[in-house]
């Protein structure tokens, strides 16, 4: 057995219970589970480890190549071009039931351009890598020798050892004032009052570690898991085992995770963790039990992720 790994930390096997009956629908109803050891990456995946698998490799990310038109043969030939969405913060208040208000396609945005053409990385090496779809996360997974989690590891993992809090750190948003992690400070999306001003990502270890030595399990940036999007219940089902206890619970299936029936045929994967857009008036999900659908095929400004390896 491996007794080291550099920038993981050795997260051991146990039973906990996963997700939560306080907050939103898709996290209920809260279930015993089980995972086997595994190690895990002590922070999320920077801009400088995925210039090195870029340099080593010559990997093309989603962002950076146009919508495939067999999966879009309506798209606009207007958005048929290399782009990404971005976060635009809105001047004034918006109805915050219709995300077109802040999200933005943008053409030339990846990971080296996180807001867009003339934008860069050099002072932001140490950040998450953003603009990442899921092909992309599997890729470097791949080449480092390790892989994506699945829901239920990068949960235990978050938790810390503690299955009973809402919060990694305990069930205080902001224990006697302290911020714990990078989530949105004001109302959401247009009044940031954090005090340098930066409503984006932070540098990756800028904020307290949990109780198993992992930075920014929530906050910052949504992670990716290898596990298709469902609703617990259709997750759990094939699962079950002694004692009503989930061994190692793997995700429902692609065709479950699609967004509509009718739709295009693109798999939605599960994203864990919450990022630095969550906020107290809008998306309560800077919690290890929170979940959220992303489709495989989709980068974002908030999206990223960090790996696993067996024991």
């Amino acid at each position: 057995m491996t007794t080291t790994r550099p920038g993981m930390i050795l997260i051991p096997g146990g039973t906990f219970r996963t997700g939560s009956d306080n907050f939103y629908p898709e996290e209920r109803p809260r279930r015993k589970a089980r995972v086997d050891a595994f190690w895990i990456d002590d922070t999320a995946v920077t801009n400088r480890a995925f210039a090195a698998f870029v340099a080593a490799t010559g990997h093309v990310t989603v962002a950076e190549m146009p919508p495939d038109p067999r999966l879009y043969p309506d798209l606009d030939p207007e958005f048929a071009v290399p782009a990404s969405l971005v976060f635009q913060r809105t001047a004034t208040p918006v109805p915050l039931d219709d995300f077109r208000q802040w999200w933005a396609l943008v053409p030339g945005a990846d990971w080296r351009h996180p807001t867009g053409p003339g934008s860069g990385i050099d002072d932001l090496m140490d950040h998450p890598v953003v603009h990442i779809g899921f092909d992309d996360a599997q890729a470097y997974a791949e080449w480092a020798g390790k892989m994506l989690p699945t829901e239920a590891q990068w949960e235990f993992a978050a938790r810390g050892g503690h299955d009973d809090r809402d919060y990694q750190w305990g069930d205080e948003l902001e224990p006697e004032g302290r911020i714990m992690a990078n989530y949105w400070r004001g109302l959401f999306p247009f009044a940031s009052q954090k005090p340098d001003g930066n409503y984006r990502t932070s540098a990756v270890g800028s904020y307290p570690p949990n109780d198993y030595g992992l930075y920014d399990m929530v906050g910052n940036v949504w992670e990716w898991t290898r596990d298709w999007y469902a609703m617990p219940k259709a997750a759990d089902k094939r699962h079950s085992g002694a004692c009503c206890t989930i061994d190692n619970p793997r995700g429902g299936k692609i065709g479950e995770s699609y967004e509509t029936p009718h739709g295009p045929k693109i798999g939605r994967k599960v994203l864990k963790g919450g990022s630095h857009l969550c906020a107290v008036n809008y998306c309560q999900r800077y919690r290890p039990a929170s979940r959220s659908p992303q489709a495989v095929d989709s980068p974002t400004s908030h999206v990223g992720f960090r790996c696993i390896a067996p024991v």
